[in-house]
């Protein structure tokens, strides 16, 4: 059974009955049927505007994005934990439906000019991990994949993930917590969101991987509980 409703900003979700088919799997985890009304009234994630020498801006779903995203996606540092080493034209395809829609949006991330990372921000209480926590309609999950592997483990992707943080709470007064569900395995991953300060939920099992679930909230208060 699923609890539909809105409680004091809290929304909870259904996996089980509202996951995507196999063919809108291939484009997101995005979940499209019996939603709070509250949910559905929220667009779709901030465009966030970062400090120091990050820019970050919506990838298109051609061109040189395109052959960026797909190479790094194919690149054996990212493709054991994002598991989304997909051909070049499934990418057009999953770039494009995230840009015609509302619950995520795909960031291409430059440092100092050069491309360094590829960001994904989606609504979390349309996502299916939504169904492991007291989510709020304005909370924003996010995903990241340092292109260059010379670059990790440097220290670089904390200072982005940081700046992704700060911008996303600026960008949208109404936000008070940003999820970060890596993959449990990714013990680096894990240690990056413990070193900023991410609240450690638990481990839940998401249709598509056993993840690590944290948050990042504005205040003490914000911070929420597993369901």
């Amino acid at each position: 059974m699923a609890f539909l409703g809105n409680t004091e900003g809290l929304v909870r979700v259904n996996t089980v009955t509202n996951v995507p088919s196999a063919v809108e799997a291939e484009y997101s985890r995005e979940i499209r049927e019996g939603l709070d009304p509250a949910v559905l009234e929220v667009g779709p994630p901030p465009i966030p505007e970062l400090a120091g020498p990050w820019r970050m801006r919506l990838a298109q779903a051609e061109g040189a994005d395109l052959d960026l995203i797909h190479g790094w996606m194919n690149a054996p540092h990212v493709a054991p934990y994002w598991d989304q080493a997909w051909p070049r034209e499934r990418w057009a395809r999953a770039l494009a439906g995230q840009l015609a829609g509302t619950y995520s949006r795909p960031f291409v991330v430059d440092l100092d000019g050069e491309p360094f990372a590829y960001v994904e921000l989606y609504r979390a209480a349309r996502d299916v991990v939504a169904a492991h926590y007291d989510a709020r309609p304005h909370d924003v999950g996010y995903h990241v994949a340092i292109g260059d592997k010379d670059r990790v483990g440097k220290g670089i992707g904390g200072q982005l993930f940081k700046a992704v943080i700060d911008g996303v709470f600026a960008a949208e007064a109404e936000c008070a917590r940003i999820v970060s569900e890596p993959d449990a395995r990714n013990e680096a991953a894990r240690r990056m969101d413990v070193k900023l300060g991410l609240h450690f939920l638990g481990e839940v099992d998401l249709p598509h991987k056993r993840a690590a679930l944290f948050v990042y909230p504005r205040t003490t208060a914000d911070v929420p509980t597993l369901v």
